[in-house]
């Protein structure tokens, strides 16, 4: 009878150890669940960045500063959003605009072709890179472009 005391001791230890070693497995998988879950969410947070501070760009420069855009990049760094975005001139010239039907004439109406690039950095030391690329039109009178 006195033997049997020591097998139910060794058998609530070993009990125990196992469930330590679930408790802990569980515990690290919630760990690296919350991980993700936090780096998703900062990747969304920066594209909604890179749009928001492309959108800013665009309605600041909309107009006669859009359509006297110079040829070489222009880059804009945005303090509010931490955004670098880029002003680029397409280089085949003023265009037929996608909606000329305002136009009395025809070709009176022009358009100047841009492309609006943002670019926002997440993550930790900031390792990830989210790109946001937009191409406008900027309507001109023909011949009134640079």
């Amino acid at each position: 009878m006195k033997k049997q005391r020591g097998v139910v001791l060794f058998f609530s230890i070993i009990i125990l150890l196992i469930m330590t070693v679930i408790g802990v497995a569980l515990a690290v998988n919630s760990t690296q669940s919350i991980r993700m879950a936090g780096a998703g969410s900062e990747r969304v947070e920066a594209v909604a960045h890179a749009h928001g501070a492309q959108d800013q760009l665009i309605a600041d420069n909309r107009g006669t500063n859009l359509a006297n855009l110079p040829t070489q990049v222009s880059t804009i760094q945005d303090g509010n959003f931490n955004v670098e975005s880029t002003l680029t001139r397409l280089t085949d010239g003023d265009v037929d605009c996608v909606r000329s039907r305002l136009a009395s004439q025809a070709s009176l109406i022009r358009c100047v072709p841009i492309e609006v690039s943002s670019q926002a950095t997440f993550g930790r030391n900031n390792m990830g890179q989210i790109t946001v690329v937009a191409g406008i039109e900027q309507e001109v009178l023909a011949g009134t472009g640079k």
